[in-house]
């Protein structure tokens, strides 16, 4: 089954097969130990609890930092398992950039980066990247690496929405800092100024502290408020759409695999 000690450690570090009780518990750990990470870190941003527990929690967070190093060398090491990534130097290159391998390193890097001469505010960033451990959980997610097929599958169509959605952004804001811009030079004294006005109101949050008063950019406004719902509508749909269409195939193929074993 496995011929050597790189395989097994592959096979345990791979999303957890049926019937392999070991990967299963690696699994389960390690969802488990980002689960506390992140929950550490909320907690520890609580200046009371950090205070009074400030020990407890550095001895977790260099048991983590050694727990997910281990994780990331294995990672690099097994990679050449895949044929993918099978050159022993450069194969191991392209999967450190890839993306789960970049979170993976972006889990442990502030760690090592605190080691060095740096200032409060910096370090302070530092430890809040640590929250970045969250999204190792989408290697064990098979929900999560749906979503990223979704919006793979969607990228083109996604793209073309965010252009028109730039587009009208800068066209509105440029026709309202038109109408208002004499009227109300502190709110609208330029199209950049004026685009915050344009965002709220085409995402239709509409804080407003910004709005029109002249009858051409309250009609103007009403306009865009109502184009807004449409145009936020369109990557709704658009994911809505792959989504199902994902779990359709999902569904399908494990129904084919369930008649194979049958059969």
């Amino acid at each position: 089954m496995y011929t050597n000690l790189k395989e097994r450690t592959g096979a345990l570090l791979a999303a957890a097969e049926d019937g392999d009780l070991a990967s299963k518990l690696v699994d389960q750990f390690l969802i488990l130990l980002i689960a506390l990470n992140v929950f550490a870190v909320i907690l520890q941003s609580v200046s009371l609890i950090g205070a009074r527990f400030g020990g407890f929690f550095t001895w977790f967070e260099v048991v983590s930092v050694a727990v997910f190093s281990v994780e990331y060398v294995c990672r690099l090491w097994t990679a050449t398992l895949s044929p993918h990534y099978h050159h022993p130097v450069v194969g191991r290159l392209k999967y450190a950039l890839t993306p789960m391998a970049l979170v993976d390193l972006v889990a442990i890097a502030p760690f090592f980066l605190s080691f060095i001469g740096v200032d409060l505010r910096f370090l302070r960033v530092l430890r809040l990247f640590r929250m970045f451990r969250i999204l190792k959980l989408g290697r064990y997610s098979s929900a999560l690496q749906a979503f990223g097929r979704v919006f793979s599958r969607t990228r083109a169509e996604l793209a073309l929405v965010g252009f028109t959605l730039l587009v009208a952004l800068v066209l509105v804001s440029s026709l309202m800092y038109l109408v208002e811009g004499e009227v109300q030079p502190e709110l609208f004294s330029s199209i950049p100024a004026a685009m915050w006005w344009s965002i709220v109101t085409l995402t239709t949050v509409g804080y407003g502290d910004a709005v029109p008063v002249t009858d051409l950019g309250r009609i103007l406004g009403a306009f865009v408020a109502i184009a807004g719902i449409g145009l936020y509508a369109l990557p709704t749909g658009i994911l809505g759409a792959a989504f199902v269409q994902e779990m359709r195939e999902e569904r399908g193929g494990n129904a084919q695999v369930k008649k194979q074993d049958l059969d």
